[in-house]
């Protein structure tokens, strides 16, 4: 006769398989930003449709997503901010123990940016201060459906033209400028600070992503309209 603590043990397990696969971690990824169809998850991580609700029936049965259906039409989010939690956790654990996550960090963050990025409690004081502009670079989906207090989005794609129109007013006033997007490993708040510190403005990257900030409990906003965006 199995044991509770046998039983309970399966049930971890169903979450472990669950993480098992760098699809679906990628997958976890997008949804933290923002509810998706299966159809955006699809094109989002360059899968079939057939096998992206395959890996997405998998993290269901994990209790790592929700679905939403509407007509014909299914929509996935994240079943809470403690997926976020979790998904860190396994983050910070490869970080410490994983050779080859290390290398790979320093192969590729290091290069483009050397300086320390700041820190959620950091940036939190530094904004209620009015030190700071702090910019989202996130596709408009994502930042309509949550971003950090009074956050200006620059979507990826525009990087160097919005900068180039709105670099004098992002550091008007001596104000450090703070760019964050979706989590530590995403490319686009370095590129962002890259092209600021080009420009002779003062850039920093905010340690770590919009989930994590909102996971973290700090405040956010969400745009009235974002139902049509």
């Amino acid at each position: 006769m199995a044991s509770l603590k046998q039983d309970i043990n399966e049930q971890l397990a169903l979450i472990a398989q669950g993480l098992a696969s760098p699809q679906r971690l990628e997958m976890l990824e997008y949804l933290a930003q923002a509810e998706r169809s299966v159809d955006e998850l699809s094109r989002l991580v360059g899968l079939s449709v057939a096998n992206t609700s395959r890996h997405l029936q998998v993290l269901k049965q994990a209790a790592l997503v929700v679905v939403r259906r509407e007509g014909k039409r299914r929509f996935y989010r994240l079943t809470g901010d403690d997926v976020v939690t979790l998904v860190s956790s396994l983050r910070n654990t490869a970080e410490i123990h994983l050779a080859e996550v290390e290398r790979l960090m320093q192969s590729y963050l290091t290069q483009k940016d050397a300086l320390e990025a700041i820190s959620a409690e950091e940036l939190l004081e530094r904004a209620q201060q009015g030190e700071v502009t702090v910019l989202d670079i996130r596709p408009e989906k994502e930042f309509y459906a949550g971003h950090l207090p009074n956050a200006i989005n620059i979507p990826p794609e525009q990087i160097a033209e919005r900068i180039e129109q709105l670099g004098v007013e992002l550091s008007e006033g001596g104000r450090k400028i703070v760019a964050y997007c979706r989590g530590p490993y995403c490319l686009f708040s370095y590129d962002a600070v890259e092209v600021l510190r080009n420009k002779g403005l003062q850039a920093q990257r905010l340690e770590n992503g919009f989930p994590e900030w909102r996971a973290a409990g700090y405040p956010t906003q969400r745009n009235p309209d974002s139902g049509n965006h």
